[in-house]
């Protein structure tokens, strides 16, 4: 049996309630999952959220508009220009002006980024199950159930 979260954070009493003993585990679940996610990227000269942009584009396989691309990612990246602006100097991709709107700039995955990802896919896999291995499939299932439910109460 895992310890408790208030053995794990060494907290004296008990949580004010239910719902605040659960926000708190899942964002510490969700520190030290992004924490071991961050080692595995760093080891490829990427942080979670310019994976997360180069991954978003190559599932669409096609040039997207950065908003788009800032729609579809995990977490809200405020700064898009700035990641974009990171992932130019990589030459992960490359950023053209729209011909029907010139305030709109398509961005797209260059050969080396499609590359990268290739060679990154397995890895993240492997990572992926190693972190989750004690968590038996309908348990999974049950998980991803209970967070969409509430990620469908928090949006809106």
């Amino acid at each position: 049996m895992p310890p408790s979260l208030q053995k794990e954070l060494k907290k004296r009493g008990p949580f004010d309630s239910v719902e605040q003993e659960a926000m708190l585990a899942l964002m510490r679940t969700t520190d030290l999952l992004e924490n071991r996610l961050a080692r595995l990227f760093r080891d490829y000269g990427l942080t979670l959220t310019q994976y997360n942009v180069l991954r978003i584009l190559r599932g669409e396989g096609k040039p997207m508009p950065c908003l788009e691309i800032a729609e579809r990612m995990i977490q809200v990246a405020p700064a898009i220009t700035r990641v974009v602006d990171q992932l130019l100097k990589l030459e992960l991709i490359t950023k053209t002006q729209s011909s029907s709107d010139r305030r709109v700039f398509e961005i797209e995955l260059t050969p080396a980024a499609a590359k990268l990802l290739k060679r990154m896919d397995q890895p993240v896999l492997d990572l992926h199950a190693s972190l989750l291995k004690s968590v038996n499939k309908s348990d999974l299932r049950t998980m991803i159930r209970t967070l969409g439910v509430v990620r469908s109460g928090v949006q809106g």
